[in-house]
């Protein structure tokens, strides 16, 4: 209790309730039989195998690397002492989670079970325990198959199981008639709250007095009846502050129980929670926080941890995490298909951030996972209901256990979007949760196919600068058709603000310092069910010696930086894109740090930040100045007209000078600045590069000073000169010929008077001339889409959306594009080419890779700009989408000019 709570109200110094923790060395044993009641494990007497060893809870069994696999049974035991009974007292024993089935024993007495991997539970003790030393024993079971227990992201397709006593237990006495909840409702209208207490035991002539509290001091209090278990009143606030995540003000609620029998007036028990004054809501454009207009800029935050699993290995960790969250501009976590930790949520009501929360999810849709995950609602919903940071609720995850088994992905009859079964459950589960919280806004299943919602968010998974223009355009599509998010509108797309929930990039991890921390290969390197290269780490070595990055990079730490400023770019284009696009309510990235083989967080495994955490939070911060040019490439002599929008996430107004520099100039003009939206100054200045600019990367850095805030930001703009193609004769038809002789190059249709020859089918003829000791450029059809051929083996690559690209990184090592390229990354020069497919029958030893591209942890090697021998001549094989854009597009023109002059 808060020591300037302790001033106000010294009757506290004398709690009618005794708390002892029970946390630390306990004896722990696995039970690979399940036969541990019938060795009596259970009895205090009964000695223990001699593989039984100490452990210190809160403890997963997986935290050892000897039970990393293990599931089934295992069995915890301590003793305690307790000081005996008083007049009327009662003993529970509380747990805060324990993964999964726990059965509880107090002196060999089962005293009560719970099936439940995360939320709280208590058994009554008072008929079990005694005066003096007693044994504790709980039996945990986890089994192997979890299909229809919401697990989350634990086992088979992602992460390490975790199982056991994962979070603190303690032993409470209380009196006979005890506060067992206090819901707090805050109503913002008139500026006061609800408060519905609920009290076990007699309470015949009992009355509550409640208390209400800041920083210490009354500020109201209340006396009221209890019938019936229950007591109700209403407390006005006089000037309240309102809870923000910029001063996350809190307010005690104490509660004293008092009887009157017998003329006395008697205190029964006294407890005390907290509360914030905060409101959200939704309308059809965005989300309100405490009536004000909010745009949601959150991270994706899966609370793995290495070494310790689901529990923080550091006390002060959900601090640094969520001090660190705001530094990085961040304004609400989503703590993702687990109930977030109880430590977190009372760090984030007392620091100030968002939480979105969801329950696990099971796997098939049955009756018991539907029951359980009902349950699973219900405990968060009771247990985190007063905290101010929760401000949205999840029921389901992609159709994960309602749809989706995460193994067949096909357009099913048993998927969410067509089973009207599904639809009229989930539809139900939505208002159910209405009625048990109607004061935060429900979001059905995240993702896609909503049947019944406050919120149509979406999982999106676009890379940029490769796929923006796809990923504007898909967002037009969004904003303009929000129903075709939707499996069946129970409640209308119309009603529901557009949240992107879900996207990000891959930024390679520091693997030196990974494997320094575990003392090599951690085990999660080599899951069984990490079957594709792309997720499993395990052979990242030998993968990595078979491509020709090794002769790229200096190592892994040069990889890595590379990487990392590849998804820094790439979450800049995207955050960018939607920040300024209107209809866009908000955004979660996925994710706030790396878990596991997953490698797409702003901060690492280790919670240490990636490179480019301060660009980020430039990006991701409440005022954003975004460049935007007509486009990103130019040749020198041409003009390129540039775009401002400035982005006000504050209600406040803003007054300030606008100033650029750049390619063509800088320059500088007064602003007004709207509150809360985007204002959009077009045409503020030309990039114009002079005649003689010679091909290399620059940007275009605008500044706006308000005079209490600076705000930077630059945008690259490449220039690329025009060069000689060689005066060579070129064998060419279709399309091709007509661009190439439209640019000035002599172009036959015959192979007998050709030099070089560029095609999009390489045909028999072509190849044999290649044979004969001549050259070959092999280009895409005008659609992007590379001809099949026996020289070389080709991948699709998806045009839009792709799990996979946005895990990749596309890097060169060729004078052919160095000079285009900001550094060993393929960037914004290469706008509106980047591949459709790549060739992927790749040899390290005798073709020479131009342009290479990786996924993952090292798999997936491809080319889009490689070299080979073929008989006596060579073949070049190009998949940048250069056909219909030599001429037009300077990077192509001058890159095929390039491979013209050179081959």
């Amino acid at each position: 209790m808060p020591e300037k709570l302790r001033e106000s109200m010294p009757q506290f110094d004398e709690q009618p309730r005794v708390t002892t923790r029970l946390d630390g060395e306990w004896t722990f044993v696995t039970d690979p039989e399940a036969d541990g009641v019938e060795r009596g494990l259970h009895r205090p007497e009964e000695e223990w195998p001699a593989e039984a060893e100490t452990v210190n809870v809160p403890h997963a069994w997986q935290e050892d690397e000897t039970y990393r696999e293990y599931t089934g049974t295992a069995w915890y035991r301590t003793t305690v002492e307790y000081d005996g009974h008083g007049d009327g007292d009662r003993a529970f024993l509380r747990f805060g989670a324990v993964d999964y089935e726990a059965t509880v024993y107090v002196a060999g007495e089962q005293v009560g079970t719970n099936r439940d991997g995360y939320l709280p539970f208590e058994v009554e003790v008072t008929d079990a325990v005694s005066a003096g030393e007693n044994a504790v024993v709980v039996e945990v079971t986890d089994p192997e198959n979890l299909e229809e227990i919401p697990h989350g992201k634990q086992g088979k397709p992602w992460y390490t199981r975790s199982s056991g006593i994962w979070q603190s237990v303690t032993l409470e006495s209380r009196p006979e008639t005890f506060v067992a909840d206090v819901k707090a409702t805050p109503d913002l209208d008139d500026d006061s709250v609800a408060l519905d207490v609920t009290v076990d035991g007699p309470t015949e002539g009992v009355e509550a007095t409640v208390t209400i509290l800041r920083d210490g001091d009354a500020v109201a209090t209340a006396d009221v009846a209890v019938e019936g278990g229950e007591a109700e009143c209403t407390i006005a606030l006089d000037d309240p502050a309102y809870w923000t995540p910029e001063d996350p003000t809190l307010y005690d609620v104490a509660v004293e129980l008092r009887s009157e029998d017998d003329g006395d007036d008697e205190v029964l028990d006294r407890y005390v929670d907290y509360f914030g004054m905060r409101s959200v809501s939704v309308d059809s454009d965005r989300l309100y926080l405490n009536g004000e207009p909010l745009y949601v800029r959150g991270a994706l935050d899966q609370a793995y941890y290495p070494d310790t699993l689901y529990r923080p290995f550091d006390d002060d960790l959900f601090e640094y995490e969520i001090r660190k969250a705001k530094e990085l501009g961040f304004n609400m976590l989503r703590k993702h298909i687990k109930p977030a930790h109880p430590d977190f949520v009372e760090a984030a009501d007392r620091l100030g951030i968002l939480v979105w929360e969801e329950p696990a999810n099971p796997d098939l849709y049955t009756d018991r996972s539907k029951e359980e995950v009902r349950d699973q609602i219900r405990g968060l919903i009771d247990r985190d209901y007063n905290s101010p940071s929760v401000v949205i609720w999840s029921l389901y995850n992609e159709e994960w256990g309602i749809g989706l088994d995460q193994v067949d992905y096909s357009d099913h009859d048993g998927r969410l979007w067509n089973d009207e079964e599904k639809q009229a459950y989930l539809t139900e589960l939505f208002h159910e949760t209405k009625e048990l919280d109607p004061t935060r806004p429900i979001c059905d299943n995240s993702g896609w196919a909503h049947v019944a919602t406050d919120l149509n968010d979406y999982h999106e998974y676009f890379v940029s600068p490769d796929r923006h223009a796809a990923w504007a355009d898909d967002l037009d599509d969004i904003v303009a058709n929000p129903e075709d998010n939707y499996a069946v509108e129970n409640t209308p797309a119309a009603d529901a603000p557009i949240l992107i929930s879900e996207f990000g990039t891959w930024g390679f991890p520091d693997l030196p310092t990974l494997r320094d921390h575990y003392g090599g290969d951690p085990t999660w390197f080599s899951h069984d069910f990490l079957e594709d290269p792309l997720k499993r780490p395990e052979g990242v070595d030998d993968r990595y010696e078979a491509t020709d990055l090794p002769d790229v990079f200096e190592g892994y730490d040069d990889l890595a930086e590379v990487w990392q400023e590849r998804e820094s770019a790439s979450l800049k284009g995207v955050i960018e894109e939607m920040r300024t696009h209107e209809g866009i309510a908000g955004y979660v990235l996925t994710e706030f740090s790396d878990i596991e083989w997953e490698f797409n967080g702003v901060l690492d495994y280790l919670r240490e930040p990636k490179s480019f955490a301060d660009d980020f939070a430039t990006v991701n911060s409440e005022v954003l100045v975004v460049v935007e040019p007509e486009r990103h490439v130019v040749a020198p002599g041409e003009d390129v007209a540039v775009d401002v929008h400035v982005v006000n996430d504050t209600t406040d107004a803003l007054d300030g000078v606008l100033s650029w520099t750049g390619a063509g100039g800088e320059g500088g003009r007064s602003v007004a600045i709207d509150g809360f939206g985007t204002t959009t100054y077009e045409n503020v200045l030309t990039v114009a590069p002079s005649p003689d600019t010679e091909t290399g990367p620059h940007q275009v850095e605008v500044t706006l000073d308000t005079g209490d805030r600076v705000v930077t930001n630059a945008e690259p703009v490449a220039v690329v000169a025009p060069e000689y193609a060689g005066g060579k004769t070129v064998y060419a038809t279709g399309p091709v010929a007509d661009s190439l002789d439209a640019n000035g190059v002599t172009v036959t249709d015959d192979l007998v008077d050709a030099d070089v020859a560029v095609v999009t089918d390489l045909d028999d003829d072509v190849s044999a001339f290649v044979e004969r000791g001549n050259s070959a450029l092999v280009v895409p059809e005008p659609d992007g889409r590379m001809v099949p051929n026996d020289r070389f083996e080709y991948r699709n690559v998806p045009a839009g959306e792709s799990w996979n690209l946005v895990a990749s990184l596309l890097y060169q090592d060729s004078d052919l594009v160095a000079d285009l390229c900001p550094d060993a990354r393929v960037g914004w020069a290469f706008e509106d080419l980047f591949p459709h497919d790549l060739v992927v029958d790749l040899d390290a030893a005798a073709d020479e890779v131009h342009v290479g591209s990786v996924e993952g942890w090292i798999a997936n090697w491809g080319s889009p700009l490689v070299t080979r021998e073929h008989g006596d001549g060579t073949l070049c094989c190009c998949t940048f989408r250069v056909t219909d854009a030599y001429g037009e597009h300077p990077t192509a023109t001058t890159l095929v000019d390039r491979l013209l002059r050179t081959l």
